[in-house]
């Protein structure tokens, strides 16, 4: 699918670029990321009650580079704002182009699925349609192969990799209570192993990383890296035996998943029951990818997880076919 050009659509969150620029390269296709960005008050209205309209999002910005060149065959969306402008921009290339144009979205979008080619979702979304896509976790864009290369390159060590999400609507990820789990991580592991690399994200409060600086200063076993850097992220990954991931995230938990070594769970406390997340918690503990901190094991494994590969090989199949 190596002609093919396509727009990934998302808000620019972290999690939201890696799942459509996962899905794009595993295609084998062109592609450009396009923030959405909304108009004021309609960021505030969902989906399921908005206008299918251009006015409602930075929809002249998204068009402007649209050289006959570079007309987009696909479109990769994810997240509740992506839902309206995919709607939007398929109809508008379609009509403007007189070409097919085929959309993709990940993640549910609270809307009619008929208005979307395909859907992928996580399997606990339980959203079900002749255009439904399910993977296991989310998908993403981390290889394997990108994981083996890093892994020949490191040396021989017992490592620790420590990953760290940040505040969402059911986590505060407060200071105490990061207090509190590198207090358990630091009684469970820094006797066990050589060196702890503690990565954070770009949800990580400040305050956490400027305490965890302050409290590792001295200890050169212990590296906390808040580079951002996804080179950085890739090798932590692949060095690791052993995985410690704060439980925020499903994003997170399904990157660590591709390495297969134990993959400890750090609960935090959450604001409110999340039925749909704790559906995933549940189905990855089935899978034997996740345990949780306080477990006895200290070994076990489970079949790597590469969802990304395995859909996009599906959604090719499915649009040479349609």
């Amino acid at each position: 699918m190596k002609n093919i050009n396509a727009w990934l659509l998302t808000e620019g969150a972290h999690g939201m670029i890696s799942q459509v620029e996962g899905l794009a390269k595993a295609l084998n296709v062109n592609f450009i990321h396009k923030k959405i960005v909304y108009n004021s008050f309609w960021s505030l209205i969902p989906p399921s009650i908005s206008p299918t309209s251009r006015n409602t999002f930075n929809f002249s910005n998204i068009i402007e580079y649209n050289s006959a060149n570079k007309r987009p065959t696909l479109l990769i969306s994810c997240g509740r704002k992506s839902v309206i402008p995919s709607i939007v921009l398929k109809n508008y290339l379609h009509t403007k182009n007189n070409m097919e144009v085929y959309n993709i979205h990940i993640q549910d979008p609270k809307v009619q699925i008929n208005n979307f080619n395909f859907i992928v979702v996580p399997e606990h979304d339980r959203l079900e349609g002749e255009n439904v896509i399910k993977s296991k976790g989310a998908i993403h864009y981390i290889t394997d192969e990108e994981i083996q290369g890093a892994k020949a390159l490191a040396l021989s060590k017992n490592v620790l990799t420590v990953i760290l999400g940040g505040p969402t609507k059911h986590y505060s990820f407060s200071l105490g209570e990061l207090k509190q789990l590198f207090h358990k991580i630091e009684l469970l592991f820094l006797h066990k192993v050589e060196e702890v690399k503690i990565v954070s994200s770009r949800r990580t409060p400040e305050l956490v990383v400027s305490f965890l600086q302050d409290r590792y200063k001295d200890n050169a076993r212990v590296v906390v890296d808040s580079s951002l850097s996804r080179k950085n992220y890739i090798e932590a990954l692949a060095q690791a035996k052993k995985i410690i991931v704060t439980s925020d995230s499903i994003s997170m938990l399904s990157e660590a998943a591709t390495t297969g070594v134990p993959i400890y769970l750090a609960k935090l406390k959450s604001y409110k029951n999340d039925h749909r997340f704790d559906s995933f918690l549940k189905s990855f503990k089935k899978l034997n990818i996740i345990k949780d901190l306080e477990t006895n094991e200290d070994s076990w494994t489970y079949d790597k997880l590469y969802e990304t590969k395995r859909i996009a090989e599906l959604l090719k199949n499915k649009i040479i076919l349609s």
